[in-house]
């Protein structure tokens, strides 16, 4: 079964009336998946479609510009993520100003309503929508029976106690906790990108790298990773290094993997690096000797 993207509201016959989960789905963690199984059951229940709604760009980073480091995902990676669940359709809202200034209730109305003529409706508990986020899980509730739909709050996902949400994530990649982001992702999270060319200093001491710039993705804790790297069809174990290379006085952020056993040219090529654990913070070196014997370290330590 593939999966059909729309990239506006105008759904086959056939993806009319079914059962709908909505969200950013940013990082699609465990708690984003126990939403879209749950409504996954009622699909299978009633024999219904199954479809996703999501938000093209992320609405808080079309609001602020200070929060362009923000994405867990991209919306390419969210797309193959959500294909692996199963669903029969994905749509994808354009988030733009006129978007962003329908009322609640136009909302349900023209969107919900009108052109999905959706049945069940999932959503997470802080689900907020509409002009200035006025619309809530009650303001869903009150529209019910007008709009023909049954809206269903999905309980929140918890380890330790601990609500799980893409806010939680971000902060624990930021800190470098990424063992325990793996975890709440159910799988490594990572890093695509084009490989661009750098300033050839890694190949010159004996440790060549594949460089990619962050874009938009969150910032991870500055520093080294054990890492597994996707390219032409081959998957290969690496260390990466984020940062600013300070042992070179970098000004600019980026993302340095060398890959093992790989000494070919990747220019161009995208690649995906795909985030193990963390090893050490970003240091300055006294010198390249210094910086060498610490990369042999890193390796063995990647190795394990």
């Amino acid at each position: 079964m593939v999966m059909k993207i729309y990239n506006n509201l105008n759904l086959n016959r056939k993806h009319l009336s079914g059962v709908i989960a909505i969200g950013n789905f940013d990082g699609l963690h465990l708690g984003h998946q126990k939403v879209i199984n749950e409504a996954r059951q009622k699909a299978k229940k009633f024999k219904l479609p199954l479809g996703v709604m999501t938000f093209e760009p992320v609405p808080v980073m079309f609001f602020s510009k200070k929060n362009k480091d923000h994405r867990i995902n991209s919306l390419q990676q969210k797309k193959s993520q959500l294909e692996k669940l199963k669903l029969d359709f994905l749509i994808i809202i354009k988030f733009n100003k006129k978007f962003s200034s329908l009322l609640p209730e136009q909302f349900i109305s023209k969107i919900i309503h009108e052109k999905t003529k959706c049945r069940y409706l999932y959503v997470s508990r802080n689900f907020k929508f509409g002009f200035k986020r006025r619309g809530n899980i009650q303001t869903l509730k009150k529209f019910e029976k007008k709009f023909n739909y049954k809206n269903i709050i999905t309980n929140p996902f918890k380890k330790n106690k601990k609500i799980i949400s893409s806010t939680f994530i971000r902060k624990k990649i930021r800190a470098g906790k990424i063992e325990e982001v793996n975890k709440l992702l159910n799988r490594f999270w990572c890093i695509e990108g084009k490989v661009i060319k750098g300033k050839k200093r890694g190949r010159k001491i004996g440790f060549p790298t594949c460089n990619m710039n962050l874009n938009d993705y969150v910032k991870p804790k500055l520093g080294v990773y054990a890492v597994k790297v996707n390219f032409d069809n081959l998957t290969k174990a690496g260390i990466a290094n984020i940062g600013y290379r300070p042992t070179f006085n970098g000004q600019s952020l980026l993302l340095e993997t060398n890959i093992f056993g790989i000494n070919k040219n990747l220019y161009n090529k995208v690649i995906s690096v795909s985030f193990k654990k963390f090893i050490r913070p970003e240091k300055k070196f006294k010198n390249f000797e210094y910086l060498k014997k610490q990369i042999k370290l890193d390796i063995k330590q990647a190795k394990k």
